[in-house]
């Protein structure tokens, strides 16, 4: 029997569930479809239609219950501000579940969680997205232009700035001209050895003959 069965407790703690379960509504704010187990989206489908009830009432009282639970307040102006106008004539069932069968592993049951959208709401947001992409299109190529057109008018102070330069230059052998400095004439080393070609001794002096001199005395010759 069901007595008092509220929920499911999907083999987690409070705490735990809690978390899990907030994390998964504050993604299909975001994404406006989540995948997830069939019972992750079935406990999930009933927090989130809650939660898109109060943003249609947009008092501030119900501001803040969401912002209770739904993380971030980007999430929470998109749930009051483009979500909840989409079901303001629908008395329920914003959300439709998908199955998609059995996953590889565990097997486990999986299945899409997505909000419903009328023919004429997709079709308006489609309009509204090629219009977006329009735009950002043409900013980008505008912003393109413009820096294009700044290095070209860089380009072109630098040109003038060059041509202003060599035009400011003195002619060659123009009057007042400082003559150029002539480089100083470097100084020849002077021999090594004396005039026998024999090696230096002590005061400048070399022997008499040469190296050859000398071997020849010493051989008699």
């Amino acid at each position: 029997m069901r007595h008092r069965k509220d929920h499911r407790k999907l083999s987690r703690t409070r705490e735990h569930r809690k978390a899990v379960l907030r994390n998964l509504a504050t993604s299909l704010v975001l994404h406006e479809r989540i995948e997830t187990t069939v019972a992750k989206a079935k406990e999930t489908r009933r927090l989130a239609e809650r939660m898109i009830t109060f943003a249609k009432k947009g008092d501030i009282a119900s501001r803040r219950h969401v912002a209770r639970f739904i993380h971030g307040g980007e999430n929470v102006r998109k749930l009051f501000d483009t979500i909840a106008p989409w079901y303001a004539e629908r008395a329920g069932g914003y959300t439709r579940i998908l199955k998609l069968g059995r996953r590889l592993g565990d097997a486990g049951e999986m299945a899409v969680l997505e909000l419903v959208k009328s023919p004429e709401l997709k079709e308006r947001l489609r309009t509204e997205a090629a219009e977006r992409a329009k735009a950002a299109k043409e900013a980008t190529k505008t912003a393109a232009g413009k820096t294009s057109a700044l290095l070209g008018r860089r380009k072109a102070a630098a040109a003038a700035k060059v041509a202003a330069k060599g035009e400011g230059a003195p002619p060659e052998g123009a009057a007042g001209e400082a003559p150029a400095k002539a480089k100083p004439e470097r100084k020849a080393k002077p021999e090594r050895g004396g005039p026998g070609g024999g090696k230096k001794v002590k005061g400048g002096k070399a022997p008499k003959g040469g190296t050859r001199a000398r071997h020849q005395g010493r051989s008699g010759d």
